[in-house]
């Protein structure tokens, strides 16, 4: 997440090979801590099926503090 500063939920999921919901635990330590903050995406997709995999639309961002 340093790296990359920005990252989908989904590919952590397949990087770490874990369950969506012991990430989000995870990330909400760093959350609580300042490190990480949870974004939401700029646009929906432009349709209204609602379908979208949360996994692919929840973005985390590593918070540069230096």
């Amino acid at each position: 997440m340093q790296l990359q500063h920005r990252v989908v939920l989904n590919d952590l999921i397949i990087h770490f090979n874990m369950d969506a919901n012991a990430l989000r635990g995870m990330l909400s330590k760093w959350m609580s801590k300042g490190k990480v903050r949870k974004t939401s995406t700029e646009k929906a997709c432009g349709t209204s099926c609602c379908k979208c995999d949360p996994a692919m639309t929840e973005i985390y961002e590593w918070v540069d503090e230096g």
